[in-house]
């Protein structure tokens, strides 16, 4: 067997009775649309936690438990040297990981060199400055010194406490994932490199296979798509083989799993997808091209044809609530509470019970011969609240123990939790769990003030304020489009074409689809939403065809063919722009690691400064249909990194629909 019993994700899940209300709650019951293979179903919750509503009129922000191992907590220090004519200034240490080969930047500041830097709380931290590259100086104002072993001395900074500490995760080997930039692709939506395994299943084309493979994805690495673009990560859709059945959504149409969702053979590859020798081609690809790669997997069911279904049905929940009737979700048992974790989300998908030891250690088997079979670097993992803790507790410390000692990196999880409940994402979110989850909250809110304009850029302004911190050391994913949702764009038109942020567009997925919207202010729109997320920490998202603002209602509508020519003004204008975007992420870690305060905000601006050692910079965005004056920079020549542009502060005019984001010269 290549690859054990396959863990499915739970993802032939879907949403699909969103409430109409503007807000930033969820529904108060999930909905379930068994086509959807890549939703995660019932991951809506009722409860919103210490999310803020929208629509409340509350702006107090949202708190969070800020909270992380004592290895992880970090003060704030400002290292500082006196100038003696020098061009430039580092500072190394043992603060980091990587702090004795990768130099912090200080910034002058009149006659002195300064860099904020989280340093380790409690803990003794030796340090030395490299001026203008080549001479290594240790700091002349601290007489605290020790021996560096080649006949120097290194400073020595005493353990430091704070009670306004920042949590930074744990780094393994050579690739920070805080500095990922992840691309979804969506394999049969993608690019079509191989005819040989195509060939739908007979069920309407929106909604089968059409096409796209692992052939073709690699076809792109190597044509360097994803390095032109600027991303770093790729995550694939879910590589197990496949029911070849088809399945009646709740909204009567037939479907296949062309999405990936519905798993049988487990041990096997998706055959419309490609061989396990193809698979293995494109992870190596990647890597030579600097790509990591993410899998989508697939835990919480099976399809009810597969092999491990009738081997052991006794590693399932059965379909009986007990009371005489199903227990599918959201019919005969809920979403939510106890029997989130036992009900099927639709007839023909067996939930897995982990409660047995046998069917976890088989699910858990089974994940990790795809990584050792692939080499891999992370998994996706959808609708966690529907699996038992134990299963993510048990992956995680195999992970420690098995992979992470053979490859020498760390392996990123990273889980979704559809959601407007912090409190419920952040349950997963811990070292002995998940990397970090998607950051639905966060999206939601960017969608109602950037993109749809409703209530003003104060709200996101406190809202982030109480979210950055939110999650302690995660490596949350943030986003601004999915596959669970309509296309972004439609929610920045003139007119959104839905009024609530989590609608999920079900209602024009088959008929009356948005087409491409014309002009170029919905791009624009759509380009501030991705400024704020490649000027903030995280690991921002871009879901295939987001780059050029692909249209698409619903699943499956949102799930185009990738489109490859015959672009408008419009989409190449936000294309550029994010291109522009990522490369301002990747020079600066001040993006990527740094502290984020809020500057200023009113109705249609908000503006924040983002700073990590030396590097700092001044983002401000105009959702606004008119200029605006945007004052809180320094006094001072800046330049905005998007547009080349000099501009004297303290205040700046930020062009309609736009962002700046500013550096010193």
């Amino acid at each position: 067997m290549r690859v054990g019993l396959a863990l499915l994700l739970a993802a032939a899940c879907g949403k699909d009775e969103l409430h109409s209300a503007t807000s930033l709650e969820p529904p108060d019951t999930d909905g379930f649309d068994p086509t959807d293979g890549l939703s995660s179903a019932g991951s809506y919750s009722s409860s919103v936690g210490s999310a803020t509503s929208a629509d409340s009129g509350d702006e107090s922000g949202t708190t969070g438990p800020t909270e992380c191992e004592p290895q992880n907590k970090r003060c704030a220090h400002e290292f500082s040297l006196a100038d003696a004519g020098y061009a430039s200034v580092e500072v190394f240490g043992d603060f980091a990981s990587d702090g004795w080969d990768v130099g912090v930047p200080l910034s002058k500041d009149g006659d002195t060199w300064r860099a904020s830097v989280p340093v380790p709380f409690e803990q003794q931290v030796l340090y030395k400055f490299r001026t203008d590259g080549t001479t290594w100086v240790p700091d002349p104002a601290n007489p605290e010194m020790m021996p560096d072993g080649q006949g120097g001395q290194n400073s020595v900074l005493q353990p430091v406490t704070c009670e306004d500490y920042t949590c930074e995760p744990d780094v393994v080997g050579t690739f920070d994932w805080r500095d990922s930039v992840i691309y979804f692709v969506f394999v049969d939506r993608f690019e079509n490199g191989d005819v040989s395994n195509d060939g739908g299943i007979g069920v309407p084309m929106a909604a089968d296979f059409q096409g796209g493979d692992w052939a073709g994805v690699t076809a792109r690495i190597e044509d360097g798509y994803f390095e032109d673009l600027g991303v770093n990560t790729l995550w694939l859709t879910v590589p197990l083989d496949n029911t070849d059945d088809s399945g009646l959504g709740s909204d009567g149409h037939e479907y296949s799993a062309y999405h990936g969702y519905w798993p049988a053979r487990v041990d096997e590859t998706e055959t419309h997808f490609g061989t396990l020798a193809e698979l293995q081609q494109l992870v190596d690809t990647a890597h030579e091209h600097g790509l990591k790669v993410l899998f989508d997997y697939a835990m919480n069911h099976v399809h009810i044809s597969s092999p491990v279904y009738a081997d052991h049905p006794e590693w399932f929940w059965p379909n009986d609530n007990g009371q005489g009737g199903d227990c599918v979700c959201g019919s005969g048992c809920s979403w939510d509470g106890d029997q989130a974790r036992r009900c099927w989300f639709t007839p023909y998908l067996p939930d897995y019970d982990f409660t047995d030891a046998g069917a976890r250690m088989f699910s858990i088997d089974n994940a990790l011969q795809w990584v050792a079979d692939t080499g891999v670097d992370g998994f996706r993992l959808d609708a966690v609240k529907h699996i038992e803790d134990q299963w993510l507790l048990d992956l995680r410390a195999r992970v420690l123990d098995e992979v992470e000692p053979e490859s020498g990196e760390h392996f990123y999880m990273v889980g979704e939790t559809f959601t407007g409940d912090q409190g419920l994402i952040a349950h997963y979110v811990g070292a002995d769990m998940l990397d970090g989850q998607f950051d639905f909250p966060l999206r939601m809110q960017l969608a109602r003030n950037v993109l749809m304009r409703a209530g003003t850029m104060q709200e996101l302004a406190s809202f982030m304020d109480g979210n950055d911190e939110y999650y302690g050391a995660a490596i949350m994913s943030t986003f601004i489009g999915n596959h669970d949702i309509p296309r972004a764009i439609h929610l920045a038109q003139d007119t959104p074409v839905w009024n609530d942020q989590w609608a999920d567009g079900k209602d024009r997925a088959w008929s009356n689809q948005p087409g491409l919207p014309t002009g170029n202010a919905a791009f624009e729109r759509l380009a501030n939403a991705f400024a704020i997320l490649m000027t903030t920490k995280g690991a921002p998202l871009v879901y295939y065809g987001d780059e050029y603002g692909m249209a698409g209602a619903g699943d499956p509508d949102n799930r185009r063919a990738m489109q490859w020519q015959g672009y408008s003004a419009g989409q190449m204008l936000l294309r550029d722009r994010l291109q522009r975007l990522i490369a301002i992420r990747a020079a600066h870690p001040a993006t990527r690691r740094g502290s984020r305060d809020t500057i200023a905000a009113d109705a249609d601006t908000f503006a924040y400064h983002v700073a990590y050692g030396g590097d700092e910079l001044w983002v401000l965005v105009n959702r606004g249909d008119v200029a605006h004056s945007i004052g809180g920079v320094p006094a001072e020549m800046l330049v905005d990194e998007i547009t080349d542009e000099s501009l004297m502060g303290p205040s700046i005019d930020v062009p309609p629909r736009s962002t700046r984001v500013l550096a010193r010269p």
